[in-house]
């Protein structure tokens, strides 16, 4: 099969490999129809984090199932499937209280399992991490494009708004214009929020945020933005999504939160070396909540929304392309030219 591998920074290539078989009885095996690039894979193509060199890549997957073990129930060949952006039992103590990213017998895509950036994904424990896609919808393209993002960004940027507390009513603030933000203003107005401001730098992506419910926009950077989101919201809000993970956005966070109120932070902390923006919140007793989000234990609620028609996150997706043009893709997101990049693998299935 082809499929996409890392050989050093900005060195993304098609190459065949073997294809995936079925090893243990609760595998599965999937043919790729639908994956993305993640703002995340980004770190590793810029040489901002260590990654395998040689090893397939992308954790998004989206497809059709061409095999199952024999202790797999919920899933059989023919099946259209989606699973988050980790693999997990479904079973374990972590699983069961609904945090599947701790999962103690989980693991992320790539290595053996293969890359999600492919012709095809070996899933280990398919019953803990593959969702099935009702028949209905199995080969409604418009609709598989608005489950694609249930990978992950959507399942992120509702994790924001769940551990900052949005609810009914409440004013968010919003941290951040990439595909996690943006699904971010999604989930608070899916949520109830009747004010929600967005920050962020590119106004490509700020008309998104509108389109997606933010009622303000903030474009400003650095003390200015801060200054324009707390006069916006008479000194502070009360719930806050930090969705980009620099130490420059945790500081924003923290300074325009007010008292008592409540930051949720999906943004992976990749160059934090100063916390004196928890000094800010230990002052103002802020509540720091989030974390890396537990995709599959949301996957269910968020998808039966998307189905109904009131939830459609496949605008995050600014460029798409296939299987070859995937280093195409990579150099458009790296270069900001695109926001999110969809791959369709198979137009087929």
């Amino acid at each position: 099969m082809q499929t996409a591998t890392y050989h050093g920074k900005g060195d993304v290539r098609i190459e065949e490999r073997p294809d995936p078989e079925v090893k243990n009885a609760t595998d599965a095996v999937v043919r790729i129809t639908h994956t993305a690039i993640c703002g995340s894979d980004l770190w590793y193509y810029r040489g901002q984090r260590d990654h395998p060199e040689n090893s397939p890549i992308g954790h998004e997957p989206m497809g059709i199932v061409e095999d199952v073990g024999d202790a797999v129930r919920h899933v059989e060949p023919g099946d259209r499937v989606l699973a988050p952006f980790t693999i997990s039992c479904g079973s374990c103590e972590f699983c069961r209280k609904g945090l599947t990213t701790s999962c103690v017998n989980g693991s992320s895509w790539g290595g053996d399992e293969s890359g999600a950036q492919g012709e095809k994904i070996r899933v280990p424990h398919a019953g803990g991490t593959l969702v099935r896609v009702p028949d209905r919808y199995k080969d409604n393209e418009k609709t598989l494009e608005a489950l694609l993002p249930l990978t992950d960004v959507m399942c992120t940027g509702h994790h924001a708004a769940v551990s900052a507390g949005v609810d009914t009513g409440d004013t968010a603030v919003v941290i951040g214009d990439g595909a996690v933000g943006l699904c971010g203003v999604l989930a608070s107005k899916r949520r109830g929020a009747e004010r929600i401001i967005a920050m962020g730098h590119h106004e490509d992506r700020l008309e998104i945020a509108e389109s997606f419910g933010a009622t303000e926009i903030i474009s400003a950077r650095g003390e200015q933005a801060i200054t324009e989101a707390r006069d916006q919201t008479y000194g502070g809000a009360d719930h806050v999504l930090e969705c980009v993970g620099t130490e420059s956005s945790m500081e924003t966070a923290a300074a325009v939160a007010r008292p008592g109120g409540s930051v949720g932070y999906v943004g992976v902390p990749m160059g934090v070396k100063d916390t004196e923006f928890l000094r800010t919140m230990f002052s103002k007793n802020i509540s720091l909540a989030g974390g890396i989000a537990p995709a599959r234990s949301y996957i269910d609620d968020l998808m039966n929304d998307i189905l109904q028609g009131t939830l459609d996150p496949s605008p995050v997706f600014t460029k798409t392309v296939e299987l070859d043009d995937i280093p195409e893709g990579y150099r458009a997101m790296d270069e900001r030219n695109a926001v999110k990049v969809m791959v369709k693998v198979d137009r087929s299935g």
